[in-house]
């Protein structure tokens, strides 16, 4: 599974794109593009993929998304009939001219842009700010699309509640050769790491012998490949527990354990608690 190389073309009728996506579950695959992304959940709930950061998103998630940043959105299972629905806006650094974003008026929002390359949730986004997304989904003019959008930036630039979400910051600093293959690598475990993931398999998508691979991977994300794939599947294994009913068993099987005391010994060697006082100490503090 390669993460997937994503054109949105050129248009003469608008400097960025704005997009809304009505399915029952979001098809697009990782995947990546130039274009810095400011993509809000209207309706629909899941798993967020931002480079190598895994959570869940629920209504109202808020996320900027700078340049060449893979990601997706995996909607989770539901009994409602409803479509999920996310609003995407998506424009390049020199839409509005090569060094606009350099200019002293928008040092707050180039602040922004930067940090970005991690990506950036924000949080308790107000019915104002989401208004606007939908305004400018809405909106014909030209020109009131780019007031807009400038608006919403420098509503961002100032937010005060946010969370850098890929904080190790792999891709960013990676050549664009690496990053192609570090994207079909991280792809590869997001499409898999719950059913089956194979080391060999890895790395003949890097294109890499065995030893060659292991060593490139540990050099870049600063852990091996297996720990990595546990990491997706401790994670996974957290937010079953935190937000359903699902038995232990079930949940280990579904985050890609075959072996249900191995589950457990790892999990709580790398939460130092047993799922089952996890989720009780969880239950806890929500109490």
């Amino acid at each position: 599974m390669k993460a997937s190389f994503e054109s949105l073309g050129s248009s003469t009728h608008s400097s960025f794109w704005v997009r809304q996506f009505e399915e029952k579950y979001f098809s697009a695959p990782f995947h990546f593009h130039p274009e810095y992304e400011l993509t809000l959940i209207v309706r629909g709930t899941g798993k967020r993929y931002v480079g190598a950061h895994m959570c869940d998103y629920f209504p109202q998630d808020l996320v900027l998304l700078g340049a060449n940043l893979p990601h997706c959105w995996k909607t989770a299972p539901s009994d409602t009939e409803e479509n999920s629905h996310s609003i995407v806006i998506q424009f390049r650094h020199d839409c509005m001219g090569a060094d606009f974003f350099h200019r002293p008026e928008m040092e707050p929002v180039a602040q922004l842009l930067k940090e970005s390359k991690c990506g950036i949730q924000f949080k308790g986004a107000t019915q104002q700010l989401q208004e606007k997304i939908g305004q400018i989904a809405r909106e014909e003019n030209g020109l009131k699309k780019l007031i807009l959008l400038l608006d919403i930036l420098h509503s961002l630039a100032s937010w005060p509640d946010y969370q850098l979400l890929d904080r190790q910051e792999v891709f960013p600093r990676l050549s664009n050769p690496e990053k192609e293959r570090m994207n079909a690598i991280i792809a590869y475990i997001v499409e898999n790491f719950q059913s089956g993931i194979s080391l060999q398999k890895a790395a003949s998508i890097a294109n890499m012998t065995h030893y060659a691979f292991c060593r490139y991977f540990k050099k870049i994300n600063r852990k091996t490949f297996m720990e990595a794939v546990i990491d997706y599947r401790i994670d996974f294994a957290m937010r079953q527990l935190i937000y359903t009913n699902k038995s232990i068993s079930r949940i280990a099987f579904d985050c890609g354990f075959n072996d249900i005391s191995n589950f457990h010994k790892t999990f709580k060697t790398r939460l130092h608690a047993s799922p089952l006082n996890y989720r009780k100490q969880y239950s806890a503090l929500t109490a």
